[in-house]
């Protein structure tokens, strides 16, 4: 899939499209949402100082883990992302031979996707996860999306003006 937004004069594309399989990464158990920001960009050894384990705890269904991060404990639950939805880490592309901006004809941003992943785990470092933490009430947004661009059949568009008529017509005899 490939996207592209072109807005005031900028322009850019999202190329979600799988490389070769054994180039894709599945990241999937191994992403973590932070509760804080991290000033730092490149590689660093995480796994030797983020140690995520069980607990014996259960809130509204959710598995509890624990973790510390600089001294803080925090606490998280890992989430499955909706059915029909996957998650992409994106990558600036590397456009050979000139430069990004000659390539696409101006000022432009090409991302590829370099990974992928179907669940992620959110951290909190004051409360313990549950179904009311912000980010797990954001997925019920996704089934109101659908409703709202979903396509209505001939037969749906009948039914609803049936009904719109019937309410009208109490009202217009009056």
């Amino acid at each position: 899939m490939e996207m592209e937004n072109t807005r005031a004069g900028i322009a850019g594309t999202i190329d979600l499209r799988p490389g070769d399989a054994a180039t894709v990464v599945d990241l999937t158990g191994n992403v973590h949402l932070l509760p804080c920001s991290i000033k730092r960009d490149g590689p660093c050894p995480v796994s030797d100082y983020f140690k995520p384990k069980s607990s014996d705890l259960v809130v509204d269904g959710l598995n509890v883990e624990e973790a510390f991060f600089r001294g803080r404990k925090m606490q998280g639950a890992t989430v499955e992302l909706p059915e029909g939805f996957q998650g992409f880490v994106l990558g600036k592309k590397k456009v050979e031979g000139r430069k990004r901006s000659e390539a696409m004809g101006g000022d432009s941003s090409c991302w590829e996707s370099r990974a992928e992943f179907g669940n992620f785990t959110y951290w909190n470092h004051d409360t313990v996860p549950s179904k009311e933490d912000p980010i797990l009430r954001c997925f019920h947004w996704f089934s109101i999306a659908n409703a709202l661009h979903k396509p209505v059949t001939a037969e749906e568009l009948a039914t609803t003006s049936i009904i719109v008529d019937q309410k009208t017509e109490p009202a217009q005899r009056k």
